[in-house]
């Protein structure tokens, strides 16, 4: 019965005090997770980079392909037909190129495909960063959300202290002081009231940013936060796979090695496919200076003779070789990247000792976490168990509302300490679950 009433005096406090939980829809952890994942800036951001790298790889694998183009160099010729940007006067003209044999270029296509694979384990990277954003938030949130629930009932508690100490005061048989006592823990309540209602405004505004849902309208659901497995035992070794960011770095400091050696290989020889096809004019003076000649013979003797045949079609197809011979600019370019290459597998290595380190420490403060849990949880229950006593010693004449305030007091303390414990207690564990990999596989139940 007394469990019901309870029950009941939350629900009107609630409607009372809260009028916006009249429009606020429970919604599960994992569908808070899924629309933050699909509605995130963050995400976008991570999706475009995978974009970019895989255009940017295109680019160089499309060297390969024959690069064509069509157009036309018209113009007045006085005199030679000189050129025009460095072709000759054409009414139409078509020009093909393509990489052969480039052993830089090929390198190049090594590094940006390994770009590409860096994209998407950054991509995966901000995916957990999401993912433990919005878990955090969501058991905070729900934290907060039980604590209000809670505060409301001392609040009406204090409140009826408050009348009842009045009405003793006015009687004699408490003083002034006790009914400043009474307010001050009103006051003590109204304050634990607001800076939860504050926090609370401000995750539900941080996950509406997040997943797209009105600020007003999020409300939790405390049993769809799953219970987290067993933490690894402490000095358990992590594999860099577990970690996006640290796979990241390892393949960001192998593509930069490759472009080291496509730098050095810039100096090897090079072949490339050209072809070209321009339809000369008549009006531009070719036919004055590349006229063919032959030898003839006349009676007055041998003579070199002229015949007018301008070719108007011409056709080149063939390929450019190139052997560089001596480029200081381009060895001090090659040395610049073997540079980048070692400062960024040093990088690597460091990911790799932070990832150790990092997952040490969540390890280590999750078992002590969960001992101040056990701590936590039994003062709570003292304290529970206390307010029973008072309030038995009350009915037996030997307690006073004083004493009973007292109690509450404390149970209120200790369980808003339960709270704040049990909450850190998550929040290690997520973070632990990230270090460790399964934190998708344990908010979605994804392999």
């Amino acid at each position: 019965m007394k469990t019901q009433c309870r029950s009941a005096l939350t629900l009107i406090v609630s409607l009372i005090l809260f009028p916006s939980a009249l429009s606020a829809e429970p919604i599960a952890l994992k569908r808070i997770v899924e629309l933050a994942l699909s509605h995130a800036t963050g995400a976008a951001l991570a999706v475009a980079d995978e974009q970019r790298a895989a255009a940017a790889y295109s680019d160089l694998r499309n060297s390969y392909i024959p690069q064509v183009m069509t157009g036309a160099g018209l113009g007045w010729s006085y005199g030679f037909p000189l050129g025009l940007e460095g072709s000759a006067p054409s009414l139409f003209n078509i020009n093909a190129q393509s990489a052969v044999f480039n052993p830089a270029l090929r390198e190049y296509m090594k590094a940006a495909k390994v770009d590409s694979r860096v994209a998407a384990l950054n991509s995966k990277d901000q995916r957990n960063q999401i993912i433990q954003d919005a878990a955090q938030s969501y058991a905070e949130l729900s934290k907060l959300e039980q604590r209000m629930s809670r505060l409301q009932e001392a609040e009406f508690e204090s409140s009826k202290m408050q009348a009842s100490v009045a009405q003793r005061v006015k009687e004699g048989i408490d003083s002034e002081m006790d009914e400043t006592r009474a307010h001050l823990s009103a006051a003590r309540v109204r304050l634990r009231i607001a800076e939860a209602q504050g926090a609370a405004d401000v995750l539900r505004e941080h996950l509406s940013k997040l997943t797209g849902l009105a600020a007003d309208s999020i409300q939790t659901v405390p049993d769809s936060i799953p219970t987290p497995p067993a933490a690894p035992e402490p000095n358990t070794p992590v594999a860099a796979s577990s970690s996006p960011a640290v796979e990241a770095a390892v393949e960001h400091a192998r593509a930069q090695y490759l472009r080291a050696k496509a730098e050095h290989r810039v100096l090897w020889p090079s072949l490339d496919f050209a072809a070209q096809y321009a339809l000369l004019s008549k009006f531009n003076n070719f036919q004055n200076y590349y006229i063919p000649s032959h030898p003839c013979v006349t009676p007055l003797g041998e003579f070199l003779c002229v015949s007018d045949s301008f070719q108007q079609n011409n056709a080149t197809v063939g390929v450019s070789i190139r052997f560089p011979l001596f480029n200081a600019s381009q060895r001090s370019k090659a040395q610049l990247a073997e540079a980048d290459a070692r400062k960024a597998s040093k990088q690597a290595e460091a990911a790799k000792n932070q990832l150790s380190e990092e997952t040490l420490r969540l390890q280590r403060s999750v078992a002590q976490l969960q001992a101040a849990r056990d701590v936590a949880q039994l003062e709570f229950e003292i304290a529970d168990k206390t307010v029973s006593a008072v309030q038995t010693r009350m009915d037996a004449g030997t307690a006073n509302l004083h004493d009973l305030d007292d109690a509450r007091t404390q149970l209120s303390e200790r369980f808003i300490s339960l709270q704040d414990v049990n909450f850190e207690l998550q929040r290690a564990q997520i973070s632990l679950l990230r270090s460790t990999g399964d934190l998708e596989k344990w908010v979605l139940g994804t392999p």
